[in-house]
């Protein structure tokens, strides 16, 4: 049975993964058994997908991201270059943790920019911007922007990734989209148009 995804000649794929129509694997890219990669998602260079991770569809991993066991990637995420998750709060090279692998979410829409860390055991909202460099230490809200070490939110973000300000009454527009949203209660909710 052909493949019905494209795999460069040195990735490195084991046996008993679940690879999606339409994924696409690059150099040097190393996906290892019993993890699912979901349809139409990119793998780049030197990226490690680790067991039991799990990829959602149209997932976007820019180069030289290691997915660790633990790891879950809902739709549309964008992982950017660099970044790092974690999967053990405590690691020591002399004791094994393997049976403390604490879970991260990271919720459909999620981008995570060059070279930020994903501290383990925390959730990412849906559609949530973590920008380049931030080191993430706690949950995430939908929507929000995150900066800094440690990462502090600094705004809100529509789901084309624009800044949103809102006005008086708790409304703003998207300017690409032209999507409405409300903040409410402490929380962005997407009114669509």
């Amino acid at each position: 049975m052909e493949k019905e995804f494209f795999a460069h000649e040195t990735a490195v794929i084991d046996e008993g993964c679940k690879i999606g129509k339409g994924c696409k694997i690059w150099h040097f890219t190393h996906v290892m058994k019993d993890c699912e990669i979901g349809e139409n998602c990119n793998l780049g260079q030197n990226v490690v997908v680790s067991p039991q991770v799990s990829l959602g569809r149209n997932v976007k991993v820019q180069n030289n991201v290691s997915i660790y066991t633990g790891v879950i990637c809902e739709d549309d995420v964008f992982l950017g270059p660099s970044m790092v998750f974690t999967n053990v709060i405590n690691p020591r090279s002399h004791i094994l943790r393997r049976d403390q692998y604490q879970q991260t979410l990271v919720k459909r829409g999620a981008s995570i920019g060059a070279n930020a860390t994903i501290v383990c055991g925390n959730t990412i909202g849906e559609f949530a911007f973590i920008g380049a460099g931030t080191v993430v230490t706690r949950d995430v809200p939908p929507f929000a922007l995150i900066v800094g070490n440690p990462g502090r939110q600094v705004g809100w973000m529509s789901e084309y990734g624009h800044r949103l300000t809102f006005d008086g009454n708790g409304y703003a527009v998207c300017p690409e989209s032209k999507e409405k949203y409300r903040f409410i209660d402490g929380k962005v909710i997407n009114l669509g148009k």
